[in-house]
């Protein structure tokens, strides 16, 4: 299923430029105020600000490893590379340290404001699938789980249909999901499990 692409309202929108004094910053602060953003430059370090940011742009040119306050490919908000040099270093370093986007320097009258919206989709796709995988692995540990119980109840002497319909019931009793209800028939057969209450 496709996701639908969404065209954010840019205006009022808060950006950081991490890069050293340079006719790029000055180029670009001017497209991002006629777009509407509020803006901040920083060098060396992001800082604080950078935390509260609704995007950041940053030198990919003199970047280096720890240069923002999150860990390395994780960025809180979509990150635009500003890229002077395309040696595949540099390249390959903005890329692990997690750009949705790219701005070619120098810096001129246009371009901030599709890669504003390009690095704006890509960064929405990536938490949408990292939060569907982080949903299947729960599911499948919880599946894991289920079967894990099942077996601990057959071994009572039950079929295998018999100890899932009571294990259903066991969970309807306690008022709890039927992943919580296997999860704690488990802990009671193995010892508690990190996150498993009785109650």
């Amino acid at each position: 299923m496709r996701r639908p692409i969404r065209i954010p309202t840019l205006g009022g929108a808060r950006a950081v430029i991490l890069h050293r004094p340079h006719a790029t910053v000055q180029a670009l602060l001017r497209q991002l105020h006629a777009i509407g953003l509020e803006v901040t430059q920083a060098w060396p370090e992001a800082g604080a600000e950078a935390l509260g940011a609704d995007y950041l742009f940053f030198d990919a040119d003199m970047g280096h490893d720890g240069l923002f306050p999150w860990p390395a490919g994780q960025p809180p908000m979509p990150l635009i590379a500003l890229i002077g040099s395309e040696a595949p270093g540099r390249i390959e370093w903005s890329l692990r340290a997690g750009a949705h986007a790219q701005l070619l320097k120098p810096v001129g009258d246009n371009g901030a404001y599709s890669a504003l919206l390009i690095a704006r989709d890509a960064f929405d796709a990536q938490k949408a699938l990292s939060a569907e995988i982080a949903d299947l692995r729960r599911r499948l540990d919880g599946r894991q789980t289920v079967v894990r119980a099942v077996t601990l109840l057959a071994t009572l002497g039950k079929t295998e249909e018999q100890a899932y319909a009571q294990l259903r019931q066991m969970a309807m009793a306690w008022r709890i999901s039927f992943e919580d209800a296997a999860a704690r028939i488990v802990a009671m057969r193995d010892g508690p499990e990190p996150g498993v209450q009785d109650g």
